[in-house]
């Protein structure tokens, strides 16, 4: 449902898109958040339909800002929605903001939101200035911020087949950390370990000269050209960030956002599990270091599979592929920092 359907909106106001099936996305939380902003400038979202009528409201009446609220795949899909619009238009994107009302919140811990009802009257306040350009990955045509091949989005995969399988109550209780959890014991792990051979991985740089990266995110060796190969072997997991989380605090790309126009690439080759289980705490701190972990510094890779992998985007499972292009998108979009100190990256 489009609501607030021909509204007129002056140039530069905030309007607040909502996705009707987040977990947090409550009566009494639409009630507040609507309760700050102009009549009219609260969209709810059920489906594509109603998110794509939106992203043509939201472009053609030119709000200068955006807020999402919802999870990842939610801030990836608007972004996605907005820039298409605002690119068929020729027409300036907007800012955006993220109120944290998912499962995963990779992008809100990213800028330092959390608190949704105070973050929005902080802006109308004028308290958050805009304060961060962010790169986003492209992957088959759409941007997000983060996306892999291999066992994070299998575990995606697992942990949406322990929910189907469950009572609705009993899914409840098995939903964000713990859910995972489950699904990384009971089946994500136990195939990880009975697994008959790795897959085998070959990695292209398909951009700019890549670098290899140090465990302190520094570049070291010399650059691989293009069209040289980044990586060939084993592969447990292999992705790329703009942004560092993953959500839940999991810093899965520590050095992603240092130089503006490159992505952090990283490599899992061949970590054993009990390696993997016995270090969590380093792994969501990014402190974890392995000689299987393999780091680079790229904007653009191409990746073929022995077999084909599970992959995710923004911390949605999107099947499963035996080749997948990631690759800095021409456009990066401009973001509300609620961080005590904001990081620009730098130029290249």
């Amino acid at each position: 449902m489009l609501q607030a359907e021909g509204t007129d909106i002056e140039n530069g106001h905030t309007a607040v898109l909502l996705n009707a099936n987040a977990k947090q996305v409550s009566p009494r939380v639409r009630e507040a958040l609507s309760g700050l902003v102009p009549a009219g400038s609260v969209f709810l979202s059920h489906d594509r339909e109603d998110a794509h009528r939106i992203a043509d409201a939201v472009v053609a009446r030119a709000y200068g800002t955006v807020f999402t609220g919802g999870g990842d795949g939610t801030f990836v899909s608007w972004v996605n929605h907005i820039l298409d619009r605002a690119e068929s238009r020729s027409t300036p994107a907007p800012r955006f903001g993220v109120l944290a009302l998912g499962t995963g919140n990779a992008v809100a811990e990213m800028v330092g939101a959390g608190h949704p009802v105070e973050d929005l009257r902080r802006h109308l306040s004028g308290e958050v200035l805009p304060g961060r350009r962010l790169d986003l990955v492209m992957v088959e045509g759409r941007r997000t911020p983060f996306a892999s091949a291999g066992l994070d989005a299998a575990v995606l995969n697992d942990y949406n087949w322990l929910r189907s399988r469950l009572g609705r109550r009993a899914a409840r209780l098995a939903s964000g950390i713990t859910g995972y959890g489950l699904a990384i014991a009971l089946r994500s792990a136990p195939r990880q370990v009975l697994q008959r051979a790795p897959v085998y991985c070959e990695v292209v740089n398909a951009g700019a000269p890549a670098w290899r990266l140090d465990p302190s995110g520094e570049r070291v060796g010399r650059p691989v050209a293009p069209g040289e190969l980044l990586y060939a072997g084993p592969c447990m997991l292999a992705g790329a960030g703009t942004a560092p989380y993953y959500g839940y605090g999991l810093r899965a790309f520590p050095f992603a956002g240092r130089r503006a126009g490159a992505m952090q690439f990283r490599i899992f080759t061949r970590v054993p599990v009990p390696a993997l289980l016995l270090n969590v705490k380093g792994i969501f701190s990014g402190a974890f270091q392995h000689p299987g972990l393999l780091d680079f510094e790229a904007d653009r890779v191409e990746m073929t599979f022995d077999r084909p992998m599970p992959i995710q985007l923004g911390g949605d499972a999107e099947g499963y592929r035996e080749k997948v292009t990631m690759g800095i998108a021409p456009r990066s979009v401009e973001l509300l920092d609620y961080s005590p100190v904001t990081r620009v990256p730098v130029a290249a």
